[in-house]
């Protein structure tokens, strides 16, 4: 295993998805093996968002959950250090210090940003979610992450954390590595409703422990050809979601194929090409079962990993602080503060 630092991670929202395996999962899973791997479970950027009480007090469940997810996918817990943002303060001070670093405008072009303000049904954008990338570079580089799997989405945050790094050392010094993006093969998953990439908050996503019953209803529901009305008209392959999850999906590339002239040639229905989705689904998500029962069968497991996580990341953005201090000279300007302090107390200590 390289001796180089990888961080990725996700906001506690939920139960992961197909979209997040394809987008990221996969390549956290792969590149683990070769990375000393961080991964945040980023309740504080669940905030700029999700923040009523409500949602804070699920945090906890849901990060269990995702954690389970993500040691379901493959990752082993032995080469992983999962951590929640919010118990380390730490990162808060580094993120106030990189807030100097960047400009609004070039936050403003941040084009995701606007996306997840849509999506959170506000009207306008409030300022931690413009400094949404701001905090992920102090996430990032709290670590001194030099590899970061990405989607297409969050591609624009990490060239931020990019630039925050090579300003950051040009003023100050060479303390940060420069992160290294590693971008998914599948950037993006459209949901089964075809508008859009796959979302929890859209209800259009199959979740990675969805049992198999929810997993075909929601495949015989999904979104396919609408100028197709029966099974002799020609459909249309390309943008149709089925045939994208059997792209992704389905390992029996000869069927795909078949499905695809047939479909073309208006030969073949769209039950069976779902029917061969749903087994495609079912062969993928079985195993990520198996793994997920041996998990949830260690009640307190996962919350073991989090916290001995957390802690060994605390130490780390700790020490971390202390050098950017350091290089920026706050340090010092304190000790120089308090040194005439302590000669002020003797002075006035001393009797004329």
């Amino acid at each position: 295993m390289s001796s180089a630092r990888m961080l990725t991670g996700d906001r506690p929202t939920g139960r992961l998805h197909l979209g997040h395996y394809v987008g990221s999962i996969a390549n956290r899973v792969r590149l683990h093996q070769r990375y000393e791997s961080f991964f945040i479970i980023a309740d504080l950027h669940m905030l700029t968002t999700r923040n009523t009480r409500a949602d804070i007090e699920q945090v906890a469940r849901n990060a269990r959950e995702m954690v389970t997810d993500v040691l379901a996918a493959g990752v082993e817990p032995e080469r992983a250090t999962f951590y929640l943002q919010s118990a380390i303060p730490e990162v808060g001070d580094l993120n106030t210090l990189f807030q100097n670093l960047v400009t609004v405008p070039r936050l403003e072009r941040v084009p995701s940003l606007k996306e997840m303000t849509r999506d959170a049904g506000k009207d306008e954008m409030p300022y931690g979610l413009l400094g949404y990338p701001v905090l992920q570079a102090a996430d990032i580089l709290c670590v001194k992450g030099q590899v970061v799997p990405v989607g297409k989405d969050n591609a624009a945050h990490v060239e931020v954390t990019r630039e925050i790094a090579r300003r950051f050392n040009h003023l100050y010094g060479e303390v940060f590595p420069v992160p290294d993006m590693i971008m998914s093969e599948t950037p993006t998953l459209v949901g089964t409703d075809g508008a859009g990439k796959m979302s929890k908050s859209k209800g259009n996503a199959i979740a990675l422990a969805d049992d198999a019953a929810t997993v075909r209803r929601k495949v015989m529901g999904m979104y396919t050809d609408p100028n197709r009305v029966r099974a002799d008209v020609p459909g249309t392959v390309e943008g149709n979601p089925v045939f994208a999850y059997h792209d992704v999906f389905n390992t029996d590339r000869a069927q795909v194929e078949d499905l695809k002239s047939r479909y073309r040639a208006g030969r073949v229905g769209d039950v069976e090409v779902k029917e061969a989705l749903a087994a495609a689904l079912e062969r993928f998500l079985d195993p990520i079962r198996e793994r997920r029962a041996r998990f949830e069968a260690q009640p307190g497991l996962v919350d073991e990993l989090i916290v001995a996580g957390t802690e060994r990341t605390r130490a780390q953005v700790h020490a971390t602080l202390v050098e950017v201090r350091r290089a920026m000279g706050l340090t010092s300007a304190y000790t120089q503060v308090r040194r005439r302090a302590e000669r002020y107390r003797k002075a006035a200590a001393t009797p004329a």
